[in-house]
C-alpha cells in the first residue's frame, strides 16, 4: 500500500471519528497514531497472509513488548485498530492482508495455542479459558473422527460448526444453555482466532431458551437451611444471602475490599467487569474479623516459608512486583493448601474452592428437608426477592445485584407472586356441597 494512500486513509479515519463522535475529541490523535502504527506493522513484508484478528493479536503483543505501556493504552490501541478495520476494511486493500485465511497448520495443538493466547490477551477468566479449550477439543475431535474429515488438509468451516451443534442438540440432547456455550466458544475460535465469521449463522445456531423462574426460598426455609450449617460454610452462606453476591465474587474477595467502618463490601470485577458495593451484614462482622485473623496468621506463616504471594489481576504484578505479598491483596477466604498457578507456574495460595461451598449448601438443604432445588445461587435469588418483599426499590436491588438492565431484575417480581399476594383461586370462592366418597 502506498504511503500517500495510508495518509489519506488516516486523515479520513480521524475525520470520521470526529464527525460521528466515536471517541472523545482529545483521544482522536492517539487513535490516529495507533492506526498508523498498525498499518505499518500490517505491511511489514510478511510472506504469508494472516487473518485480521491474528494480525491484531501480534500487533498488540509487539507494542506490549516494545514499550512500557499501561493496560488502558493497550485497550485504546485495540479499540483504534478495530475501528479502523470496521470503517475502512475495504479501503485498506489486499496488501494489509486483513481478510485472508490460509488453511495451514490446522493441528489441534496449534489451534489450542492460538486460542489460549487470544483468551489471555483479552484477560478472560481461567474458567472461561478452560471451557473454551474443552469445546475446541470436542469440536476438533468430532470433525476429525466423527465426520472423517482431515482437518489438517481441509481446515474447518462454518458447516462443521452447524453439524457439531446439531449433533449436540439431536444426538446428545444437551440443554439450550450448553449448546449456546458451545457456540460462543466456536464463535470465538472462528472470529478471534481464525479471522473467519459466523455472522450469517448466528441467528440460526443459538438455541432458544425458554423463560424460567428461579427457585427462591421463603424466609423460613432460608433460616432452616442456615441453621443446618456451621463453621466456615455457614459464614460463606450467610454472606451470600446477606449481600446477594455471586459465589466467585465471594471467593475472590480481597482484604482491601472489606470496610468495617462503612459496613460495606466492594465487589471487584464482577460480571461484565463491573465494580459495585454491597452492604456488610451486622451479623457477620465479628465472624469476619475472626476469619481475617486466621487468614493473616496463615499469610505470615507463608511469608516465613518463602511464599505468601497471590495472583494479581491484569498487569498489576508487573507494575507493583511486591503487591502480591502485601496483606491488603490477600484473599479473605484463602485455600487450605498451596497450589501451582496453571498460567504462571508459580506456587501460590489460591482462594477457597467453589465446589466446597456448593456441596455445603446442597447438604444443608437436604438436612433441612427443603424440597426445592436449593443451590448457592438460590441464596442470591432469595436475597433479591426478600428485599422486594420488604419494599426495597427495584432499581436499588438492580444495583446491589450488579445487573446491567432492570429487566433482568424484574424477574423477581414474578417470583414474588408465588410467595405473597397471589390472587385467590376462583375454585376457593365457590360454595359447593361436600361430596362423600363411596
Amino acid at each position: 500500500m502506498r504511503t500517500s494512500h495510508n495518509q489519506d486513509v488516516l486523515a479520513e479515519f480521524s475525520r470520521r471519528l470526529a464527525e460521528r463522535k466515536l471517541v472523545p475529541p482529545q483521544h482522536i490523535p492517539y487513535y490516529s497514531r495507533w492506526a498508523h502504527q498498525f498499518l505499518a506493522f500490517a505491511q511489514g513484508g510478511r510472506e504469508e497472509p494472516r487473518p485480521f484478528n491474528i494480525l491484531l493479536d501480534l500487533f498488540l503483543k509487539d507494542i506490549t513488548l516494545r514499550g512500557n505501556l499501561q493496560d488502558w493504552q493497550i485497550r485504546q490501541a485495540e479499540n483504534a485498530v478495530r475501528l479502523l478495520a470496521t470503517h475502512f476494511g475495504k479501503e485498506i486493500g489486499p496488501d494489509a492482508r486483513m481478510g485472508e485465511v490460509v488453511p495451514s497448520n490446522w493441528s489441534r495443538e496449534s489451534l489450542t495455542g492460538r486460542m489460549r493466547n487470544s483468551i489471555r490477551l483479552r484477560h478472560y477468566a481461567l474458567s472461561t479459558e478452560q471451557s473454551y479449550l474443552d469445546w475446541l477439543r470436542r469440536f476438533y475431535d468430532y470433525v476429525q473422527n466423527g465426520k472423517g474429515k482431515n482437518v489438517g488438509q481441509l481446515g474447518l468451516t462454518p458447516e462443521d460448526v452447524r453439524d457439531f451443534l446439531t449433533r449436540l442438540a439431536v444426538v446428545e440432547r444437551v440443554s439450550a444453555s450448553t449448546q449456546n456455550k458451545a457456540f460462543s466458544a466456536l464463535l470465538f475460535l472462528f472470529r478471534d482466532v481464525l479471522g473467519l465469521g459466523l455472522s450469517s449463522m448466528e441467528g440460526t445456531l443459538r438455541a432458544k431458551r425458554g423463560s424460567r423462574l428461579p427457585a427462591v426460598l421463603t424466609v423460613e426455609e432460608t433460616a432452616a437451611l442456615l441453621g443446618k450449617m456451621s463453621g466456615p460454610s455457614r459464614l460463606y452462606a450467610e454472606i451470600l444471602y446477606g449481600t446477594g453476591m455471586r459465589l466467585m465474587e465471594l471467593a475472590r474477595l480481597r482484604v482491601k475490599d472489606m470496610d468495617f467502618g462503612l459496613k460495606t463490601i466492594t465487589v471487584r470485577e464482577g460480571k461484565g467487569d463491573k465494580d459495585r458495593t454491597v452492604p456488610l451484614p451486622r451479623r457477620v462482622v465479628e465472624p469476619l474479623r475472626l476469619q481475617l485473623e486466621k487468614a493473616r496468621a496463615l499469610h505470615e506463616e507463608d511469608l516465613k516459608r518463602g511464599f505468601g504471594e497471590v495472583f494479581l489481576p491484569d498487569a498489576l504484578e508487573r507494575k507493583f512486583p511486591n503487591a502480591g505479598r502485601e496483606w491488603a491483596w490477600q484473599y479473605v477466604f484463602p485455600s487450605e493448601r498451596l497450589s501451582v498457578d496453571p498460567r504462571s507456574g508459580k506456587v501460590r495460595r489460591h482462594h477457597i474452592s467453589d465446589k466446597t461451598v456448593q456441596d455445603a449448601v446442597v447438604a444443608a438443604a437436604r438436612k433441612a428437608a427443603i424440597a426445592k432445588r436449593a443451590t448457592v445461587h438460590t441464596l442470591r435469588h432469595s436475597f433479591a426477592t426478600h428485599l422486594i418483599m420488604k419494599g426495597v426499590n427495584i432499581r436499588e436491588v438492580q444495583e446491589l445485584l450488579g445487573h446491567k438492565n432492570v429487566e433482568t431484575t424484574m424477574i423477581y417480581t414474578h417470583v414474588l407472586r408465588g410467595l405473597s399476594g397471589a390472587p385467590e383461586s376462583p375454585l376457593d370462592s365457590l360454595h359447593l356441597d361436600v361430596q362423600s366418597s363411596e
